[in-house]
């Protein structure tokens, strides 16, 4: 069964798509850039804030499908200069335990709002046996 996920603490989507959907136990999240939930506007232009709040943004749509960010099993992370990547695993290391997800890391020209990252990624919700 199919479901749409969606919350006010993380921000609301800028195209035709949803927060994220989930599909039986199997959550698919869209991608999340930088923007604070409250004024939908971009938290910084300093990568590591951006970072930061693209996993906080990333936290809240998981708990809202009744999960948390350390339940996802692939994230994809689309950065416009690798040479942030040092920086982007400091970040993620204090949002993720082990086992670590599944993860790519790209660089791309250009993201949404002119913002440097950008995160999706695939949650498995923990079962209740």
């Amino acid at each position: 069964m199919k479901s749409i996920v969606k919350t006010e603490q993380a921000p609301s989507a800028i195209g035709t798509y949803s927060q994220a959907v989930k599909v039986n136990s199997t959550v698919y999240l869209s991608g999340q850039i930088p923007l604070v939930p409250a004024t939908m506007e971009i938290v910084s232009t300093d990568f590591a804030a951006q970072a930061e709040q693209v996993f906080k943004n990333l936290s809240a749509v998981c708990q809202a499908a009744g999960g948390e960010i350390n339940n996802m099993v692939k994230v994809n992370i689309f950065m416009t200069d690798l040479n942030n990547f040092a920086t982007v695993n400091e970040v993620m290391s204090r949002y993720f335990n082990e086992p670590y997800p599944a993860r790519a890391a790209i660089e791309i020209s250009k993201l949404p709002k002119g913002v440097d990252i950008e995160i999706d990624g695939i949650m498995e919700l923990p079962t209740t046996n």
